[in-house]
């Protein structure tokens, strides 16, 4: 018996729930895209032309089918783990609603029309999006279900930020190569919102034996250990934002103090009761966040169509080998 219990189940509601485990809400998170779109434009205007708009409209179709994809898959393997957590055990595959084999179809055609869609933008996009789904297979899929894995599991959800930004970059341009340190501090900053998320989802569970019954890599981890995890991706990926800014566009280094601010109330409120860390898709609920992002972003925008030469001078080395 399905754990939807004995009443049949309407297509009416079956519908709805293969359309939510897609996870379209979670489209926002392609706003990770744009700083991938947003640095070659400010470097390069010529590549501002008229077919871009239709060019990015299509690209984020093209990375929401492949990032839905993703998400079907997890909701199929995560059931039987969800039906432990306090809330992931409302998700309608959890709760019986889903037709499994009509979800691996879902789960397959959304990636090949995804792709499809991206060959249209160019080689090097599709094959991104290729690289996006793969991950998710890793991500999810025994025996290597990296999500398992503790640290891995962070580092390897979050290396979709850098690879959105590549698509973002491929979407704009396919011969341009995107600074190195600019997709390292991507990652790093996606491994410190994923660290911290696991950091609340642990302290929201607080029965280690449960949690590490939902989550397998919760056996590994404590606390602390999410903690000091944190303090290592925050640093690093601060490290290659300021490599990124003094070797490319100095003016950058003036954000810094708005994209620390940023960074500290996203910190402090891993801590509340029930966060939204643990569900980025409901970040626009906190006004304080939200307005410090804005602002982060705005400022960051400015400034890499601004240049201001007495930066350069100000930060001349005085010292000689």
């Amino acid at each position: 018996m399905s754990v939807a219990g004995k009443n049949e189940i309407t297509f009416g509601e079956r519908l709805k729930a293969h359309l939510e485990i897609a996870r379209l809400d979670h489209s926002i998170k392609n706003l990770f895209v744009l700083p991938g779109v947003i640095i070659p434009l400010s470097f390069y205007p010529e590549l501002m032309t008229r077919g871009l708009i239709w060019r990015l409209v299509l690209a984020f179709v093209s990375i929401t089918l492949v990032a839905c994809s993703n998400y079907v898959i997890n909701e199929v393997l995560d059931a039987p783990f969800d039906r432990l957590h306090p809330t992931k055990k409302n998700r309608p595959t959890a709760r019986g609603v889903v037709n499994i084999p009509v979800a691996y179809v879902q789960w397959l055609l959304m990636m090949v029309v995804g792709v499809g869609l991206g060959l249209y933008i160019g080689k090097m996009f599709a094959l991104m999006c290729v690289v996006l789904w793969v991950m998710g297979c890793f991500y999810n899929f025994p025996p290597v279900r990296t999500k398992d894995v503790p640290y891995l599991d962070v580092l390897t959800e979050s290396v979709n930020n850098p690879i959105r930004m590549l698509l973002g970059w491929y979407a704009v341009t396919a011969t341009l190569i995107p600074p190195v340190s600019l997709l390292i501090c991507y990652w790093m900053i996606g491994c410190y919102f994923m660290a911290l998320k696991r950091f609340s989802e642990l302290s929201e569970i607080g029965d280690r034996e449960r949690a590490g019954a939902y989550r397998a890599s919760f056996k590994h981890y404590t606390l602390e250990s999410l903690l000091v995890s944190v303090t290592f991706y925050a640093s690093t990926a601060m490290l290659f934002f300021g490599a990124f800014a003094i070797r490319y566009h100095m003016e950058l280094i003036l954000a810094f103090p708005l994209l620390a601010l940023t960074m500290s109330l996203y910190f402090k409120l891993a801590f509340k009761k029930n966060s939204s860390v643990q569900n980025p898709e409901k970040l626009y609920r906190e006004p304080m966040l939200m307005a410090s992002f804005v602002a982060t972003s705005a400022a960051i925008l400015i400034l890499l169509f601004t240049t201001m030469p007495v930066l350069e001078s100000f930060f001349l080395p005085t010292l000689r080998r």
